[in-house]
């Protein structure tokens, strides 16, 4: 199995969600647009919205990526800057961040997240609110998706994202 057939089958989940006329639309994305930042940010150009188009992945129940563009700008937040060792899509988003891969990865080691912890603040999810969802996944050992579902509902789409996404509301 190649590489990246491996690195496609890992994707847990991945979403496209944005605003139309104020309503938010969560759409499922093919796994196989989670080969980089690059070819997702791609993706997300095709998407209407009020204050661009976002994705969200869960990766291996691992680690997430949230990738928003907005015309030309595009922001990145990435949970676990230690995936980067084994997962091209985390590689990709500390290079588009302009950060080094991590140098050795412990397994002790402590995840950080790496990007724009205020990614969402427009939507209603401040930056020091992320950072503390963030600190909760790490110190609670949630789950990406959970805690990518805790970050919908905050900006207003909870319901449309777990549906989309197979989750029971908790």
């Amino acid at each position: 199995m190649s590489d990246q057939l491996e690195q496609i089958e890992g994707v847990d989940f991945a979403v496209a969600m944005y605003r139309e006329d104020g309503a938010w639309v969560v759409r499922e994305l093919a796994h196989d647009l989670l080969t980089d930042v690059e070819t997702l940010t791609h993706a997300l150009h095709r998407f209407p919205g009020d204050g661009g188009a976002i994705a969200m992945a869960a990766i291996d129940e691992d680690f997430f990526v949230i990738v928003r563009v907005h015309g030309q700008a595009t922001k990145v937040l990435l949970s676990d800057v230690t995936a980067a060792d084994e997962w091209e899509l985390a590689a990709s988003a500390l290079d588009v961040l302009g950060l080094p891969l991590p140098e050795e990865v412990e397994d002790e080691e402590e995840p950080d997240p790496a990007g724009d912890l205020g990614i969402l603040a427009d939507f209603g999810m401040s930056a020091v609110e992320m950072g503390m969802l963030l600190d909760d996944m790490f110190e609670d050992d949630l789950y990406p998706d959970e805690t990518l579902s805790e970050i919908a509902r905050a900006i207003g789409c909870g319901e449309a994202f777990d549906d989309a996404v197979g989750l029971m509301p908790a």
